[in-house]
């Protein structure tokens, strides 16, 4: 989360601030410059449009989208499915524990001919530290999703307010440029009319 986010919204408006003086200006070269070396998402995505200017508005915004929904929201969601599963088996790890404790006193109950209670206190140990361990590790878990999940829904809002401030600075500055198979590729080369970008390579996961 720390290396996705800006950590605050001050600080992603400063970023969009300076990256709409070049966009708007068409220079979207510099843009890039600015943005190289940014793991965070907005850079990226922002990054990753600009690559694709050439398929134009519609499509370099779809693909803007598309990619942080997979590259970014889906990966934090794996990470956090391994968390869950973790919740999940910690107290049955514990259920585990208490059954084979409880299986030891009895089995002590039924084999001896007088029963001290020091003989079951062992077996009735094992089965209340398992079943403490097991919460130990679930609530704790539990507690860090929660807390996940609302940091995770507060920089969708931030992202999304950031994306759509850029989306318009994006539409501006794609005017002010030539149109694809009217102009020329940021290397140089002409292209030809229909000719699409290949995805960008440019988008780096952290």
């Amino acid at each position: 989360m720390s290396q996705k986010r800006f950590k605050s919204e001050d600080a992603q408006d400063a970023f969009l601030d300076d990256v709409e003086e070049y966009v708007l200006a068409g220079d979207f070269d510099a843009a890039t410059e600015y943005i190289d070396g940014d793991v965070r998402a907005i850079p990226q995505m922002v990054d990753l449009a600009i690559a694709n200017r050439k398929l134009g508005y519609k499509r370099a915004r779809q693909v803007m989208l598309d990619r942080f929904q997979r590259d970014v929201l889906s990966d934090l969601e794996y990470r956090l499915s391994w968390v869950g599963t973790c919740i999940k088996t910690a107290p049955m790890v514990g259920l585990f524990g208490t059954v084979f404790g409880m299986m030891g006193a009895f089995k002590t109950l039924a084999t001896a001919e007088s029963v001290e209670p020091s003989l079951l206190a062992g077996d009735i140990q094992v089965a209340l530290v398992t079943t403490a361990c097991g919460l130990a590790i679930a609530i704790p878990l539990m507690i860090l999703v929660a807390s996940v999940n609302i940091r995770i829904s507060k920089m969708e809002d931030l992202v999304g307010s950031g994306l759509t401030r850029f989306f318009e600075a994006f539409k501006t500055g794609l005017a002010k440029t030539p149109a694809p198979g009217q102009g020329k590729s940021t290397s140089g080369n002409s292209v030809g009319a229909g000719t699409k970008a290949e995805p960008a390579g440019a988008y780096r996961q952290s």
